[in-house]
């Protein structure tokens, strides 16, 4: 088997379309790749308010689409990268997460990023999950 039949483009109607020439998701055998997701509505394309609250929300909205598209869900992440433009947005960006993975826990990096693709973009995320 070569590495192009074993691994697959993870696409989503439900998504805002990507700003550049990257998959929003890639799956290899059972493993899910989440590309960064902004806090884009997928209707509209625009960026979801100005609180990172909202923003966190739709960024976790985005990567659980991604999921389900691949047949896995937020309660399958292994991993998640938040990338913050102040990380003085954290305690919120934390309580809105813990509420999204509804007691799940997978591992987390945060960081506060030197800037983010987007005006007005507050947080950022990707992930790594598995198809159960």
């Amino acid at each position: 088997m070569t590495d192009s039949t074993r691994h697959r483009a993870i696409t989503s109607p439900a998504l805002p379309a990507p700003a550049g020439p990257y998959s929003p998701g890639v799956a290899l055998d059972r493993l899910v790749f989440v590309s960064g997701q902004g806090a884009n509505d997928p209707k509209t394309g625009q960026l979801i308010g100005p609180d990172v609250d909202a923003q966190t929300e739709q960024c976790l909205k985005n990567v659980q689409a991604i999921l389900e598209a691949a047949g896995s869900s937020l309660q399958h992440v292994l991993r998640c990268g938040v990338f913050l433009a102040d990380m003085r947005d954290f305690p919120k960006m934390n309580a809105v997460y813990a509420r999204m993975f509804n007691g799940h826990r997978p591992a987390r990096t945060t960081i506060q990023a030197g800037a983010l693709p987007g005006d007005g973009m507050r947080v950022e995320i990707d992930a790594i999950a598995y198809i159960p």
